[in-house]
Formats: C-alpha cells, sequence, structure tokens
C-alpha cells in the first residue's frame, strides 16, 4: 500500500496514538545498577570518569540499593574494590571479601532486591588480568578453579545470581558444578558470553583500579570484528548451564545482541558500560545533547536489539525519568 492511500503520519500525529503503537517498551524492571564496594564506613569516593558514580562502603551501598529498589529495579550487580592485591586474587573469594560483606548486608536491609555478584579476579590480582598468570600468559585451566571458589563464596554470602566476567573456556560448567555441589543448584547464572575486548571500558577500569599491568586482554576477551564467534561462544554456554547470557559492550553491539536473540532461547542481558555512559554524560556537560533524551534513546536501542534487561549506570536515572514520564 501506498501514499495516498497509506499515510504513516496518520498513526503519528498525537501522543496517545504514538503509545498504542509503540513496538518497544523500556520500563524499570529492564534495569540492573552496577554498584563498586569498597571496605570501610561513610565512604563515597567521586569517580571523576563517571559522574553521579562512586566507589561506596556498605553503608552507602544499602542506601542506594534500598533507592534502587523503591524506584521499581530489580537488581543490581556488585564489583569489589580491595584494600590488598596479591598473584591469585585471593581476596576475591575470601569470606570476609567486600564483595561478600556487600551482598550479606544488602540483603539483609534490602531483601526484596536481587543481588547480582560480577565473579572475576582482575579486580583482585596484582597484574590486574582475569585469571592465574604464568610465566605472563593466562593459565585457562588452573584460573577455573579459583572463579568457582568465587562463585560459590558469593552464593554462601547471599547473593542471587553469579556473573562470571573473566571469558576463562569452561569457566560456566565448572561456576554449575561448584554450585550445585554446595546445595546452591537454585542460584541462577548471568554468563558474561560475548565480552569483546573494547575501548569502552577506560572509565570503569579507572572505577575497579582494575587495568591490567602489562600486556591486554586479547587472548580472552572477543576480537570486535567477528560476530560467529559471539553466537558460538553463547551456544557453548547454554549448554554447559548458563541460565542468562550476556553481550558486552551493548550500543556498538546492537547486531550481536540481535543476532543473539534470533539463536538463543535464553533471556540476553546487554551491558551499557562505562565508556558508553561517559560519552553521553560528557557531550551533555557541553552541551551538545539533551542528555535524558540521549539516555532514553540509547536504552530503547538496546532492548529494541532484543536484549530482556540491561545493565546500565543510568539505571537510576531512566528510573525515574520514566516515573516522571509515566
Amino acid at each position: 500500500m501506498l501514499f495516498p492511500d497509506y499515510r504513516g503520519r496518520r498513526l503519528r500525529q498525537n501522543p496517545m496514538f504514538r503509545r498504542m503503537v509503540a513496538e518497544t517498551r523500556l520500563t524499570a524492571d529492564d534495569l540492573i545498577l552496577p554498584l563498586f564496594a569498597v571496605g570501610g564506613k561513610n565512604v563515597k569516593n567521586p569517580i571523576p570518569s563517571m559522574p553521579d558514580h562512586f566507589q561506596l562502603s556498605t553503608d552507602h551501598l544499602v542506601k542506594v540499593a534500598r533507592e534502587a529498589k523503591d524506584l521499581g529495579i530489580p537488581g543490581v550487580i556488585l564489583f569489589g574494590i580491595p584494600e590488598q592485591k596479591d598473584p591469585l586474587g585471593t581476596r576475591a573469594y575470601a569470606r570476609d571479601g567486600i564483595v561478600q560483606k556487600a551482598a550479606k548486608e544488602i540483603k539483609n536491609k534490602v531483601p526484596d532486591i536481587a543481588v547480582i555478584t560480577d565473579v572475576c579476579l582482575c579486580q583482585y590480582t596484582d597484574h590486574g588480568h582475569c585469571g592465574f598468570v604464568d610465566k605472563g600468559v593466562v593459565d585457562n585451566d588452573a584460573t577455573l578453579d579459583l572463579l568457582a571458589k568465587t562463585a560459590l563464596s558469593h552464593a554462601e554470602a547471599g547473593a542471587d545470581m553469579v556473573a562470571p566476567s573473566d571469558m576463562m573456556d569452561g569457566r560456566v560448567t565448572v561456576i554449575r558444578e561448584a554450585l550445585d555441589e554446595r546445595g546452591f543448584e537454585n542460584t541462577p547464572i548471568m554468563s558474561y558470553a560475548a565480552k569483546y575486548c573494547s575501548a569502552y571500558y577506560g572509565p570503569f577500569r579507572e572505577a575497579a583500579h582494575s587495568a591490567p599491568k602489562f600486556g591486554d586482554r586479547r587472548t580472552y576477551q572477543m576480537d570486535p570484528a567477528n560476530v560467529r564467534e559471539a553466537i558460538r561462544e553463547a551456544v557453548m554456554d547454554t549448554e554447559e548451564g548458563a541460565d542468562i547470557i550476556m553481550v558486552k559492550p551493548a550500543l556498538a553491539y546492537l547486531d550481536i545482541i540481535c543476532r543473539l536473540r534470533d539463536e538463543i532461547d535464553l533471556p540476553i542481558a546487554a551491558y551499557n558500560v562505562s565508556g558508553e555512559y561517559a560519552m553521553i554524560r560528557a557531550a551533555e556537560k557541553m552541551k551538545w545533547i539533551n542528555g535524558a533524551d540521549v539516555m532514553m534513546e540509547t536504552l530503547t536501542a538496546i532492548k529494541r536489539a532484543g536484549a530482556d534487561m540491561i545493565l546500565t549506570y543510568f539505571a537510576l536515572d531512566a528510573a525515574r525519568h520514566l516515573r516522571e514520564h509515566q
């Protein structure tokens, strides 16, 4: 049907019609808020490259988690910044580790919000890589046991879900077996299945003190040029027992989200990462864009591509915006 029989503007002429025919709806239920946990009390260290985000002690984490819950956000994901680091990242799986303490306290004080924990070693190792390093090389198989110990310690502390982000081969299988053997068969795994070796992670690495001290992460994170590899990784993690598949970053990888949505029947998460957040905030500060509009357009695009949930530093602002503009 062509003009003049078809006039697309008929259904765009007023807000009521536009709402009626909207194909994609973003809600607070789609959002997960990342949080950075540090030791101490009343600690709120600003992150310069991520305006409005902070390294937070547990007392502040509880306050932010409560605010997120009150805004309708269903979950937070915790990243830990330990006071001490070593070659094996032992504070990652210590019973009194920062994430373990934070997860326990949030679940105690805000039980109705889901606490997801990032399972990786890069914040905890003195070399900044995501696994055990032997002669300058990350040893995949030697790392698996450390990741399983970390995931298990998080579950024992009360985490509702664990999210391995290391990109070691076989880690979903090992983590699933470790959880099941200790009675945590109902703890889901959100796998960073398609995690690309991206330049968009810079602000996060500043916030988490997790930049590698030598080399880069190209031997374990994915080449940004590849699509079919992402499908293979997602299928493998699905077969190993992942419950949710993640794509990271999100905005520059909408095609990957879309392809996986067609290939995988599990829920798909997308991580709207720190660099994506920082660029919008910087352009907003320069008054080059309307920050709120670009934020909502970005998150809607990620959902439109096929994401069922979005990890985003915009979560609080987006939830407020949605509440104000219902």
